[in-house]
């Protein structure tokens, strides 16, 4: 049984807002099922090849950063790192305060190092995810991370 209870009474004169409401068993059912789908979502990830990713995206991070020339590019493939681990849940969104023209200069530069490829790798994984019912929220998380891959300058991760 589905039960709205509304905040106030003269809230049921405004009902077209969604705020004024709450439906507390299937909003509460809805979140546990999410977090638990999300959890076994990111276990499956790690076992079929995500720590691999990450790893190899934390390895070549510290690389990055043994120069200060590579120190903001290993910043953003740590970002790339932490996304590849744990992928469910976690959503990429542009900064609204990002750096403008050095952001945009840094992305050229990241694109035309190696942004394209690792790009291009997680599309193809995120085809071949695709052609199965299965694979498709692999897929997804892969698409995701080509579009971090090829611009991640200017962008935060929200857990």
């Amino acid at each position: 049984m589905l039960a709205i209870v509304y905040s106030s009474m003269s809230d049921v004169h405004r009902m077209s807002r969604i705020e004024n409401f709450t439906c507390y068993p299937l909003v509460q059912h809805l979140k546990k099922k999410s977090n638990s789908m999300r959890f076994i979502g990111n276990i499956i990830w790690l076992v079929f090849g995500g720590i691999i990713i990450s790893f190899e995206y934390l390895i070549s991070s510290i690389l990055l950063m043994m120069t200060i020339v590579g120190i903001p590019f290993g910043i953003q493939t740590l970002k790339l790192a932490i996304v590849a681990l744990w992928p469910f849940g976690t959503e990429i969104r542009i900064k609204p305060r990002s750096s403008g023209c050095l952001s945009t200069i840094m992305n050229l530069i990241w694109i035309f190092i190696g942004g394209f490829w690792i790009s291009i790798t997680h599309l193809i994984f995120g085809v071949l995810f695709a052609i199965t019912i299965i694979g498709i929220p692999f897929a997804r998380q892969h698409f995701k991370l080509a579009g971090l891959a090829l611009t991640p300058f200017g962008k935060e991760i929200i857990f």
